[in-house]
C-alpha cells in the first residue's frame, strides 16, 4: 500500500482547488495552492492522520496563496514555486489581493527552473512553465500517477484568463501545445478551478486549443 493518493477541498470565495497528494504508508503530503483558510487545510489533513511536507504553488494570485502564511506556521514546511513567478507572489498588486482589501505576499524557500524534477513526501514531480495566466505560472507532472497539477493553465474545456496584467493568451496556447499535449492522453487534470479532465479529452474539445 504504496502508491499515490490525492485528495481536494475546494476554498476560497471563487472555489479554488487546493490539491493534496500522499502516500499510504507515510501519509506526509504535498499540499498544491492552499487558497485560504491555511488552519482548516491543517486540521482537515491533521484529522486524516495527514501531515503537511510541502507546499507547492502553480501561481500567485490571491486566491491560490492566502492560506500559505498560516499552513506554513503550522506545518513547519518549504514553499516551492517557479522562479518566474517570484515577483508576483511578493507584491501584493501584481497579485491582486490587494484589490479585496488584503495584503498577502510568499517569498518561496526554493525556486524552481523549467524541467527541474524534485522529490516532496516520497514523490516525484516535474516542473513544468506554462506562462500566460501569470508570466510564471507552472504545472507540475507526476508521471507515477498520471496526473497533472495544472493550475489556472488548463481547465476542463476551458484555459485560465489572460487579461490580467501579465497575461497572454498566445503564450498560454503555446505553452499548453508545446508542453501539456506532449503528456500522454490518459493523463488526469487536476485544475485549479473546475472538475477534473484529461490530455486526450482537451485535445478533442477544448475551443480554446482547437
Amino acid at each position: 500500500m504504496n502508491e499515490i493518493k490525492s485528495g481536494r477541498m475546494v476554498l476560497g470565495a471563487v472555489s479554488t482547488n487546493c490539491y493534496f497528494l500522499y502516500r499510504e504508508d507515510t501519509k506526509e503530503a504535498i499540499v498544491f495552492d492552499p487558497a485560504d483558510h491555511g488552519a482548516d487545510i491543517f486540521r482537515a489533513l491533521k484529522d486524516m492522520d495527514i501531515s503537511v511536507g510541502a507546499i507547492v504553488l502553480t501561481h500567485g494570485h490571491f486566491d491560490h496563496i492566502m492560506g500559505v502564511a498560516k499552513l506554513r506556521q503550522l506545518s513547519h514546511c518549504q514553499i516551492y514555486a517557479g522562479r518566474d513567478e517570484a515577483e508576483l507572489l511578493g507584491d501584493e498588486n501584481k497579485n491582486m489581493s490587494v484589490n479585496y482589501g488584503l495584503v498577502v505576499t510568499v517569498t518561496p524557500d526554493v525556486l524552481l527552473a523549467d524541467g527541474q524534477e524534485i522529490e516532496l513526501c516520497g514523490i516525484k514531480l516535474k516542473t513544468i512553465f506554462t506562462p500566460g495566466h501569470t508570466p510564471g505560472s507552472c504545472c507540475f507532472y507526476v508521471q507515477e500517477a498520471d496526473l497533472l497539477i495544472s493550475g489556472d493553465t488548463l481547465f476542463e474545456g476551458s484555459v485560465g484568463r489572460t487579461d490580467f496584467p501579465g497575461g497572454s493568451m498566445t503564450a498560454l496556447v503555446d505553452a499548453v501545445k508545446t508542453k501539456l499535449f506532449c503528456l500522454p492522453d490518459d493523463t488526469k487534470v487536476y485544475p485549479g478551478h473546475g472538475g477534473t479532465t484529461t490530455i486526450g479529452d482537451e485535445k478533442k474539445y477544448n475551443p480554446f486549443l482547437s
